[in-house]
């Protein structure tokens, strides 16, 4: 079976009451660790890429890298997914080199770094919507700024991202405003901010309430029943990796990442797809810091790439089990991208608002 479409599974785990880690990926490892791991709990998978990925990697490279997973592993379900997209020629360049589905992520400009109006965000959104799913091809928009709840600062990696103070308002999605930016752009997954942010450095103490705000994923699960939400920045910075990494060499500072059970509590509210980068990173980083420090004389490389593969295995299969997305990959019936092209023609797909923005 060929790459499937992201929402197949976003309506299934919603039917089902489970959430899927979308786990980045820019290398060969780490796609191998991802899919040992869907095998070993018959998760569904869906591999995404940054634009930085896609320039790191190459387009043919990462293509077919993804490509051989779904050759190896033909009975479990994956998406590509391209992550956060700045413009619509970024999607629709991802589109043309096999992405199943988009993110548009339009809550900045196209330099990935002012922060966007909200008729910007629609337009360009809505317009992406418009070709991908004409192709069967999924759309997930960010509706709010990904930043920090503690400092008030934008946050900004590999390339994406506010650097500067943000608004209070900026930083939390409203979630009046998610009804109607759903009903006029008709994406299929919405990216919500609530706090987190990418990379290692989320949070300098156990995050609470008051600087993540896993109630405003709740408020607008209450306005939107229907619509599948996205966590971004949702790695838990495991502490006995960032303890490997620093024993082996490392220096990384104390920090925390967003607990497993707060983003249990988002799933519960409609949360179907969870952003996780930083803990396999930190899992390649633990590996290869230990493989060589524990022999200072090895020089072949597939020395310490082959314990990052077990580690990596290690995360991924953990969340696909804490997320609830174990058992599931072999439930899903593959559908085509040709196939979901009918159904969005036909108005099967239509975000169905109305009666929640009622509620």
């Amino acid at each position: 079976m060929a790459l499937v479409p992201m929402r197949l599974m976003l309506d299934h785990a919603a039917e089902n009451g489970y959430g899927i880690p979308a786990f980045n990926v820019n290398n060969m490892e780490q796609i191998q660790a991802i899919m040992q791991a869907a095998k070993e709990t018959d998760s569904p998978v869906i591999l995404q890429a940054s634009r930085g990925a896609r320039k790191y990697a190459g387009e043919n490279f990462l293509r077919h890298l993804i490509l051989a997973a779904v050759e190896t592993y033909p009975y479990i379900p994956i998406a590509m997914h391209q992550d956060h997209g700045n413009e619509p020629a970024t999607c629709y360049s991802a589109i043309k080199n096999g992405f199943t589905s988009v993110m548009m992520d339009g809550s900045l400009e196209a330099d990935a770094k002012s922060p966007a109006s909200y008729e910007y965000n629609v337009n360009v959104t809505r317009e992406v919507v418009k070709v991908a799913h004409a192709l069967g091809v999924s759309v997930e928009g960010e509706l709010g700024c990904l930043g920090s709840l503690e400092t008030g600062m934008g946050e900004a990696e590999d390339g994406h991202g506010f650097e500067g103070k943000l608004s209070h308002d900026q930083l939390l999605t409203d979630p009046d405003q998610a009804v109607d930016f759903v009903e006029q752009t008709q994406v299929d997954a919405l990216a919500v901010a609530i706090g987190t942010s990418h990379g290692a450095y989320k949070f300098t103490r156990k995050p609470t309430g008051e600087i993540l705000a896993i109630s405003r994923i709740e408020e607008i699960h209450r306005r939107l029943p229907n619509t599948h939400l996205v966590m971004h920045g949702s790695s838990s910075v495991p502490e006995d990796l960032l303890a490997l990494i620093n024993q082996y060499g490392g220096k990384i500072p104390e920090t925390y990442g967003v607990p497993v059970e707060e983003i249990q509590k988002g799933i519960k509210s409609g949360v179907r797809k969870v952003n996780i980068d930083t803990d396999n990173r930190l899992a390649i980083t633990a590996a290869v810091r230990e493989a060589l420090a524990k022999d200072a004389k090895e020089f072949d490389p597939r020395h310490f790439l082959k314990p990052s593969i077990k580690y990596m295995q290690k995360v991924c299969a953990d969340r696909y089990q804490q997320f609830s997305a174990a058992g599931n990959a072999s439930k899903i019936k593959q559908i085509s991208t040709d196939d979901f092209a009918a159904k969005y023609a036909k108005g099967e797909l239509n975000a169905i608002t109305k009666k929640a923005a009622t509620v």
